[in-house]
């Protein structure tokens, strides 16, 4: 996943990520420039709060960025700025193991993202940031167990689609309580969409974001929901985009309504959604955009007992099929050729006891027609059938594979099917599509079930399906992961009542998924 030394070494650099040993020595090197810069800061700057991403056995990715006016591009001058960080053992900072310097830059919006490294594996950590005589509130986080550990236990919880306009980001309130690991997003971080004097909270600006500034400023808004800003502060994320993020249903740089956005015009929004997304996200300067291109997918090691598998569904992918003979043309594909043997690679060649893939979108067959016949969307895995049944074909001699996944705003878990053309194909895994965090708002459970349970008999690899708000819950143990739906009843008030709306399990070397 590297590079050569030089690239990397420019990356590390353009993203001001820069660790030094000390505070103290650190600021020898500063320039004078950044030193009164650091000493002219307007009240506030730490208003975005606290992140952390990615964890490895010895490190993790801090981030914060400088904002004192967030809504308004930021309120930054127009300066480099020093931005001491430190690392400790403990809440109160007593035992200090990791501290230096990082520079908040202009050209990244004033973020910060620290690759602290030389930290113990398996290990809880606070940090905290402080420039300009302020403080920032303290984060918590967790390193990843030993390359050569079992593991006895690793809690993950599954989140996607947050739609500020359709509800508050009230299902974090329950996962702070339930305490996992790991986080793992996978999409529709933020909502493009312009804002409705009908939403439950209105999205700021006057129309859909295009440029940096815009893009920031929707960030900026979306990090203001305290219970999302509570969770980042107390463990670690491990995110990738899906459409939402730049523009509805996007394929690589083809965007939702071509007649409407010239190519040359949507590549320059490519460039300022991938900026922004990089400069509000933990992740490392591997990430870091190369104009309308950024590194998204990657493998992080979670000892012998989880290799987590992140993929990236809209860069490369084909443009989307609008009929059955289309989605199953074999020349189109969702991961590109690279993506795709990447993938392979990583799960032929690992040593986990589970090989997780984060999907942004739907992998397992979702038939719509009741009835004779199929009727697919085409936006999901559905519509990329060629390539589908490949991997489906692969996880046969993959160890215990399974795949988490978002965009349907709804609860969907199912059997993974070698060919669901055919109903007794061979289970190969199995697949949890987390519902959305806020997107679709409070639903009628009535009529989704009205319209829904009809289908089941033609999707009989459908273990639950439902339309609560909410998110997923894994303990993964050697022998099993034992699976939780955690729902909110209201997304439409600050508070919520949580629960546990379904069980399931998945046993080592027995692929499939059911409810307990």
């Amino acid at each position: 996943m590297t590079g050569s030394l030089p690239s990397d070494r420019r990356r590390f650099l353009a993203a001001g990520a820069a660790v030094l040993g000390g505070a103290a020595s650190a600021r020898l090197w500063l320039p004078d420039t950044a030193r009164a810069a650091e000493n002219a800061l307007p009240d506030g700057v730490f208003s975005l709060g606290v992140a952390s991403g990615d964890p490895l056995p010895d490190g993790v990715v801090l981030w914060t960025r400088l904002a004192p006016d967030p809504l308004n591009g930021g309120g930054m001058p127009d300066a480099t700025v020093p931005v001491q960080w430190e690392v400790a053992e403990d809440e109160r900072f007593r035992k200090v193991v990791r501290r230096g310097i990082a520079l908040a830059r202009t050209a990244y919006g004033h973020s910060v993202h620290v690759d602290v490294r030389g930290l113990r594996a398996g290990r809880t950590y606070w940090y905290r940031f402080r420039t300009g005589g302020q403080l920032s509130r303290a984060g918590r986080t967790r390193t990843a167990p030993a390359a050569t550990s079992s593991g006895k236990n690793l809690r993950v919880a599954l989140a996607s689609c947050q739609n500020w306009q359709n509800g508050y980001f009230t299902p974090y309130a329950d996962m702070l309580a339930q305490d996992p690991d790991v986080v793992v997003f996978v999409g529709d971080y933020i909502y493009e969409s312009a804002p409705s004097a009908t939403a439950v909270r209105r999205h700021e600006g006057t129309g859909e974001p295009y440029s940096l500034t815009q893009y920031r400023n929707r960030y900026a808004q979306y990090r203001s929901d305290p219970d999302l800003a509570e969770m980042h502060a107390s463990a670690p994320f491990v995110v990738t985009f899906d459409d939402h993020e730049v523009d509805n249903d996007f394929a690589g740089e083809i965007p939702q309504d071509p007649a409407k956005q010239p190519h040359d015009a949507f590549v320059s929004r490519l460039t300022a959604a991938y900026q922004a997304y990089y400069e509000h996200m933990p992740v490392r300067a591997t990430a870091v955009p190369n104009g309308p291109h950024i590194r998204m997918h990657r493998r992080l090691e979670f000892g012998r007992l989880v290799r987590l598998n992140v993929l990236d569904t809209r860069q490369f992918r084909s443009d989307q099929a609008t009929s059955q003979a289309g989605a199953q043309d074999p020349k189109l594909t969702m991961l590109g050729a690279q993506q795709k043997r990447w993938l392979l690679d990583g799960l032929h060649g690992s040593p986990a006891r589970w090989n997780l893939i984060a999907s942004q979108i739907m992998m397992a067959e979702t038939d719509l027609q009741i009835g004779e016949g199929k009727l697919w969307f085409y936006d999901a895995w559905d519509g990329y059938q060629a390539e589908r049944n490949v991997l489906l074909d692969e996880f046969k001699s993959v160890r215990n594979p399974v795949v988490l996944s978002g965009d349907r705003h709804l609860t969907m878990i199912s059997d993974l099917k070698e060919d669901y053309a055919k109903a007794d194909s061979a289970v190969v895994g199995a697949e949890f599509v987390g519902t959305s965090i806020s997107s679709n708002g409070d639903q009628d459970h009535a009529a989704f079930h009205k319209e829904w349970d009809p289908r089941m008999p033609d999707n009989p690899h459908w273990k639950v399906i439902d339309a609560h708000r909410g998110y997923h819950l894994f303990d993964i143990r050697r022998d099993r992961i034992d699976a939780q739906v955690r729902v909110v009843d209201t997304v439409l008030q600050p508070k919520s009542a949580p629960s546990t709306l379904a069980t399931l399990r998945v046993d080592a070397g027995r692929p499939g998924v059911k409810l307990v």
